[in-house]
């Protein structure tokens, strides 16, 4: 953002006093807030105080909105540089925005400038007598009438070479202009021939409900062709959204109460009652003893000779027991003591 700054000092007025009107002014704006709010009247006195001031606002204008508020000069004064419809130079009777963003210029906004250049002069200058004085701005909203002006409050649209010279010297001649589009445009609407919305049915009536049965039999034809799509979508035999590994597979019951009952069957199995009405078999277990020792397992492990380096087999050994021969027939058991060296005793040291 440019950096805003008031006039220089010699071109500041000594004084200034808001008239009755402006004081009437102040009062009705004033008066639309609480009390102790009257700060948020400033824009809207700022910019009438411009207005009395001849489009900008000098040093002592500001100050005298202060006092009118009751508020601090600095709080005034930012509101005053921050907000760019406060001018806080000299302007010509009339303040000329010229807009140069892309869609003018793309309608020939250059041209216009070279105007303003020509009987004007540089911008942020006023013009000898004090008539014109011109600023290029940012968009001013008016893009499909391009290019256009801004001449203090008013638009003026649509403009060329001819038409904008014609403008000027109107308006230093004092003589009535028009205002907004320079071609006899009406607001926005195509310049030339209208092309659009020319059909009579659009005016007539006709059309009021049509567009409800439209969107009806849109959406019944719709539900029906999702309905067809979904039916033939459906596989002839449905399968498992997932495969059946690792998970239970639903089987008939086993012979239990609930399912005899299911089928119309007396619930308890009267071999099953009458094995449990038995009072020598009610409590009476078979001990292990009775079903007889069980075997010792056997081991999978062969115990064979393995060859040497050689090639020759190493005979078993003695106390290795066959394969396939119970631990508990075997002649003896290995403990380990044939691997242990043997000790013998003297009278000099008793081991060796």
């Amino acid at each position: 953002m440019a950096v805003r700054k008031l006039a220089p000092e010699d071109m500041q007025p000594e004084i200034f006093v808001l008239s009755p009107e402006t004081e009437a002014f102040a009062d009705k704006e004033v008066a639309k807030y609480p009390p102790g709010r009257q700060a948020s009247a400033v824009i809207a006195l700022l910019g009438k105080a411009q207005e009395q001031a001849g489009g900008w606002l000098p040093r002592k204008a500001i100050e005298a909105v202060a006092a009118k508020l009751d508020m601090p000069v600095i709080r005034v004064m930012e509101v005053a540089t921050f907000y760019t419809m406060f001018n806080l130079e000299p302007v010509g009777k009339y303040f000329i925005q010229f807009c140069g963003t892309t869609p003018c210029m793309l309608r020939g906004a250059g041209d216009i400038r070279k105007v303003l250049e020509s009987r004007v002069g540089e911008q942020n200058h006023v013009s000898p007598d004090g008539t014109f004085s011109w600023l290029e701005v940012e968009c001013l909203g008016a893009c499909s009438n391009a290019p256009m002006v801004q001449i203090n409050d008013d638009y003026y649209e649509d403009l060329t070479t001819e038409n904008f010279e014609k403008l000027l010297d109107d308006l230093a001649a004092g003589r009535p202009v028009k205002k907004g589009s320079q071609i006899g445009r009406n607001r926005s609407e195509p310049h030339q021939a209208v092309n659009t919305l020319q059909d009579p049915a659009l005016y007539d009536g006709s059309l009021v409900g049509a567009w409800r049965n439209r969107f009806e039999e849109q959406a019944k034809a719709a539900e029906t062709g999702e309905a067809a799509a979904a039916v033939a979508s459906v596989p002839e035999q449905a399968k498992a959204a997932k495969p059946t590994a690792g998970r239970p597979i639903e089987s008939d019951a086993a012979d239990t109460p609930a399912k005899r009952a299911k089928e119309g069957e007396t619930p308890i199995n009267p071999v099953d009652r009458k094995e449990a009405a038995d009072p020598s078999t009610a409590t009476k277990g078979k001990s292990h003893t009775e079903e007889g020792a069980r075997p010792a397992p056997q081991s999978s492990k062969s115990y064979v000779a393995s060859p040497t380096k050689d090639g020759e087999a190493v005979p078993n050994s003695p106390t290795t027991p066959e394969a396939g021969t119970p631990p508990a027939q075997a002649e003896t058991r290995r403990d380990g003591s044939e691997s242990k060296p043997d000790v013998v005793v003297t009278e000099d040291n008793k081991t060796s």
